[in-house]
């Protein structure tokens, strides 16, 4: 998207530099990532980062200050995963954009970036900076180019991840706690962020109740107490595997979250219906209905009002080609579904139905030149909002594709696809270092 730039990488870019990315990457993270690594970064104008990481701030503030939103998302909690002691806000938080082609009439605009879904849970924030720094050290690539976000310098980035997690609780007090953490494929970043903040790594299984107390067994066998918890355990896998844990989170435990559970449930795609209509409405998000409001509400009147394309006639076969039907608790994109049937949608129980949305499908612009053709990135921005302290914008993460769904587990069998991350000119001679 910075033409010199794409254009000097793809020019010295040679195998090597890949394999001594890959290279880097398992030595720094202390693992084999598990999926794949893109060939390239993106190289993007900081003013469309920023514009990004701007709109996920207002669209959350926007949220958090609507009472009416945040009663209904409550009321969504699935049973059982309301968790006692609420914090006042995320502490993380992920805005995840495509970039589309603008229609003026006849005429194709320039990029816009769009959100396709935002949540409050944690990212691959350790593994990002790692990335970002290998792709630089492998590429030679300047130091004009920067990659953090919000004023940020690696130092800072750090002092405020440790801020948020931390929260002025002794390491040894603190855990990352996730589901089988070593057989996850984001255990790179839990090695990362373990290392670079000196907390322990756990399974939620593996902790232990003691009156209102929370424990966990160091590498030495003896019970040490958890006085705040780094949530990774995603929900829908807990829901899922039907796992039973060891504690009741519905419980007054006499412990802090760093990223209460209920927040992921708060800030999730149950809002992008919410951020498409007054008066949270937001210009990025497209149009978005329940699937219960489709079906036996306003919600298809709204959608063709909003300008989506629907069939004029409708009978179980009706094909919805400008819909996707997502569920609303799922991550990494399980669960979507391209062109739904009236059928598909009538077959959800209707006590089940507010539990999916339709939402206009975008259609990613491809805008990466590589040597396989033109590719599709969907860009991340990762926020921090530690405790007491406001929401800052981060760091970016990049997904690069060239399929209709942009995760890394969707692009296989592919070269210069996969996880990636942005740089921006950071300075007059940045574009110069790398074209030449």
């Amino acid at each position: 998207m910075i033409p010199e730039l794409r254009a000097g990488f793809n020019r010295r870019f040679s195998p090597e530099g890949y394999a001594s990315l890959l290279a880097l990457l398992e030595v720094r993270c202390g693992t084999r990532v598990a999926y794949r690594v893109a060939e390239t970064p993106i190289f993007l104008p900081l003013p469309l980062l920023e514009q990004m990481a701007a709109a996920g701030a207002e669209m959350t503030h926007r949220l958090m200050g609507n009472p009416a939103y945040l009663a209904a998302a409550r009321q969504a909690i699935p049973a059982g995963y309301r968790v006692a002691g609420e914090t006042a806000h995320p502490n993380f938080l992920t805005a995840d954009f495509a970039l589309v082609r603008e229609q003026a009439g006849e005429q194709v605009g320039g990029l816009a970036p769009r959100l396709v879904e935002i949540q409050a849970f944690p990212s691959i924030y350790g593994y990002q900076d790692v990335l970002c720094t290998a792709y630089r050290d492998a590429f030679g690539l300047p130091d004009t180019l920067g990659s953090f976000l919000g004023g940020l310098n690696a130092a800072g980035y750090w002092e405020l991840l440790a801020r948020t997690v931390l929260a002025g609780h002794e390491p040894e007090n603190v855990v990352l706690t996730e589901l089988d953490p070593m057989n996850q494929k984001t255990w790179p970043d839990f090695e990362v962020t373990a290392r670079r903040l000196g907390i322990a790594v756990v399974d939620i299984r593996s902790l232990e109740a003691v009156g209102n107390k929370l424990y966990y067994r160091d590498a030495g066998g003896l019970q040490v107490a958890i006085h705040r918890i780094y949530n990774r355990a995603i929900a829908d896998e807990l829901m899922a595997r039907k796992i039973r844990l060891p504690f009741d989170l519905t419980q007054a435990w006499d412990v802090e979250w760093a990223g209460h559970p209920d927040w992921y449930f708060l800030i999730s795609k149950f809002s992008i219906p919410w951020l498409s209509r007054p008066p949270a409405a937001h210009p990025m998000v497209p149009p978005a209905v329940f699937v219960s409001g489709f079906l036996e509400g306003p919600g298809r009147a709204e959608l063709a009002a909003a300008g989506v394309i629907l069939p004029s006639q409708t009978g179980p076969a009706t094909a919805y080609g400008e819909l996707l039907l997502k569920p609303l608790f799922s991550f990494a994109g399980k669960g979507i579904q391209f062109d739904p049937t009236q059928a598909e949608l009538e077959a959800i129980p209707a006590e089940r139905r507010g539990e999916f949305l339709l939402q206009q499908r975008m259609r990613f612009a491809p805008t990466i030149e590589t040597p396989h053709g033109l590719t599709q990135a969907e860009i991340r921005i990762l926020y921090l909002w530690p405790d007491g302290g406001r929401l800052t914008p981060a760091l970016s993460l990049v997904r690069l594709g060239r399929g209709k769904m942009m995760g890394v587990d969707h692009n296989r069998n592919q070269e210069w696809v996969g996880a990636s991350a942005a740089f921006f000119p950071n300075g007059p001679g940045a574009i110069t270092a790398l074209s030449q």
